[in-house]
């Protein structure tokens, strides 16, 4: 997740520009005393489905089990949410870790009918426990992103910059008892997320030591339609430079037998605090400091 609050349900179209491959995502995981069996799964994505708060995980779940559990719901919403558009890393943002508990991002995967454009409305309760946060995706270019050590070798594999605001969902009764693998088990809440115009990587070596200067010290801000502001951060809060959740990610998927392909996008994390949405409020979040990224927005009903 990312840097403060959560919220978010609606299924959208995707674009081509964002279309991943046919994979779940999902690697195969033996079950593990303390994954969730099938009827917990199904009935966890019967309340995700209906958009109802699920019970809470068990407050004593691994990591292994949480990997076995979002495995099995992984590949229950690629059945019905369309094809791996790509992935989000979550608690990138060290405020964001300190809130559920853990010293360690998660990743969770991003299916195309998540995926909305910018200017999109959506119901203020997308979600059993809806939030919204500001956001940014990169475009994967080259396989060669997943032996990426540095930001810049990340910039070097990535054709795109998108504006995005994440709509996730916590989705459980009790929130506030989520912890990190449980947040994993959950597919670190993925439900839908707004995402604006591209921004073409430059291919030049002077254009992308600039650009990664600039989404290392820009200042991304959420506003509302009145130019309120509702919260941000920099770009520096993510790990100490946004692309290194690419860096982080790679690995973590690396070590579950998975890789990011070209054509898929990767959701870098929170900019803001996660906040929950209201009807009738449409929130913009802007990019200060990034020559040529543009503004992205949604609206709640």
């Amino acid at each position: 997740m990312k840097s403060r609050t959560l919220q978010a349900l609606a299924l959208g179209a995707a674009v081509s520009v964002l279309a991943g491959c046919a994979s779940t995502s999902a690697p195969v995981v033996a079950n593990t005393p303390g994954c969730l069996d099938d009827v917990a799964v199904n009935r966890l994505l019967g309340d995700y489905n209906a958009r109802r708060p699920a019970a809470n995980l068990p407050e004593n779940l691994t990591m292994v089990d949480a990997n076995c559990t979002r495995s099995k719901l992984q590949q229950r919403l690629a059945g019905q949410a369309g094809r791996l558009a790509g992935y989000k890393a979550g608690l990138t943002n060290p405020a964001v870790q300190k809130r559920f508990n853990t010293t360690e991002p998660v990743w969770g995967a991003l299916y195309t009918n998540m995926l909305l454009n910018s200017g999109a409305t959506v119901d203020a309760a997308f979600g059993a426990r809806p939030l919204y946060e500001a956001d940014l995706l990169v475009r994967v270019k080259s396989a060669a992103i997943n032996n990426a050590k540095t930001p810049a070798e990340v910039l070097a594999q990535v054709d795109q910059i998108i504006p995005f605001i994440e709509l996730p969902d916590l989705v459980v009764e009790t929130p506030a008892k989520v912890n990190g693998a449980a947040l994993s088990a959950l597919n670190v809440g993925a439900r839908l997320g707004v995402r604006g115009a591209p921004l073409m990587v430059p291919q030049d070596a002077v254009g992308q030591a600039r650009v990664l200067n600039e989404l290392r010290d820009m200042n991304v801000h959420l506003v509302d339609a009145a130019d309120a502001p509702l919260g941000g951060g920099k770009g520096s809060d993510v790990l100490g430079h946004p692309l290194n959740a690419v860096v982080w990610l790679a690995q973590a998927l690396k070590a579950e037998g998975l890789s990011l392909r070209p054509g898929q996008v990767v959701s870098l994390g929170s900019f803001s605090a996660l906040l929950p949405p209201k009807a009738g409020q449409k929130v913009t979040a802007h990019y200060d400091g990034v020559t040529g990224l543009q503004p992205v927005t949604v609206s709640f009903r």
